[in-house]
């Protein structure tokens, strides 16, 4: 549950986050990422296309990360995709929602992915996927607390909002795995888009976010399974990130572990496999940073929810953890 923000901490973040948003926006945006995940092995196909249709049949998975919870204007995220093979020729596609809010900043992606699958030995698949993303962009500059008071009034650039701005992206992924070994690395976002012109308050700019992934699944003993997994992403002018996650299986049902973002936060994850084709997911992520010792910051949270619509238990992938 989180703790409500008393009124002098509101209006010292309100300022707090005027500042974040507008040195993001002044400055040419040379660190700007990809929203991040702490289940990012349920929701692989948000970054990496080459998993598109790999899990054999049609599925649908949703997630909602709130960040920072008690800091006004923490981010938050909502992703909802769906994916499925079709027939057996080795195509994949899927589609992808993410909708990534910031203050008052919103951007909402729309992704179309592709995948192309060969078969490199009788458990082996190697993929190549394709996305293709439309990009939202909105800035509601009349939410800011501003300074009418100063001689010439609030600073013009900041009177006129931005909404919907779109532009187009690409995106590409490779993508291997056995039945029980996965890697991937890809690129969801190339193209580096401007988001504003020369003559606005800003020239930010969308750079490219590499991800590589990979994970394994050991077989402890007939009811125990240990996956660990890592994620690695590297954006230009951004200090690099690397996850690491230990998870374990009981029963085909029950999955618990933690994980580590590296310099920035620790989490604890459980998981509820209600049945073959529906799984639950929670996670808490505590900062080790200066900003999660403060009073106002509940952690952050996460809930995902997926579902495979397995027509026969012949065509269920197992391990059922990837």
């Amino acid at each position: 549950m989180s703790k409500s923000v008393n009124h002098n901490h509101s209006f010292k973040f309100q300022g707090l986050w005027l500042l974040i948003i507008f040195l993001g926006l002044h400055l040419n945006s040379m660190a700007q990422q990809d929203a991040q995940y702490t289940q990012y092995m349920y929701n692989t196909v948000s970054v990496n296309p080459g998993y598109t249709g790999s899990r054999g049949q049609l599925s649908i998975a949703a997630l909602y990360r709130a960040q920072w919870v008690g800091l006004e204007g923490a981010p938050k995220t909502q992703t909802f995709n769906f994916h499925t093979p079709l027939g057996y020729n080795g195509v994949g596609i899927g589609l992808s929602v993410i909708n990534d809010q910031i203050g008052p900043t919103s951007e909402t992606y729309v992704d179309v992915d592709f995948s192309y699958t060969v078969k490199t030995s009788d458990e082996a698949r190697l993929s190549f996927g394709l996305k293709a993303s439309g990009h939202l962009l909105d800035v509601r500059f009349s939410e800011l607390n501003q300074d009418y008071s100063q001689p010439g009034g609030p600073d013009p650039t900041l009177q006129t909002d931005i909404q919907n701005k779109f532009s187009p992206n690409l995106g590409a992924g490779v993508y291997y795995h056995t039945e029980h070994f996965y890697a991937g690395l890809s690129a969801p976002r190339i193209l580096e888009t401007s988001h504003f012109d020369s003559s606005s308050l800003s020239t930010a700019r969308e750079e490219i976010n590499y991800y590589f992934i990979t994970g394994y699944v050991f077989d402890m003993n007939p009811l125990w399974k240990f996956k660990p997994t890592l994620l690695t992403k590297v954006v230009s002018g951004a200090p690099l990130q690397i996850d690491v996650s230990a998870n374990f299986m009981y029963n085909e049902k029950l999955i618990m572990g933690a994980a580590y973002r590296w310099d920035a936060a620790l989490s604890a994850m459980v998981g509820f496999q209600i049945s073959s084709e529906f799984l639950i997911g929670l996670a808490y992520d505590r900062e080790i940073t200066e900003l999660g010792q403060a009073v106002f910051n509940d952690g952050s949270f996460e809930v995902l929810l997926r579902y495979d619509f397995i027509k026969a238990l012949d065509n269920l992938k197992s391990p059922r953890f990837f």
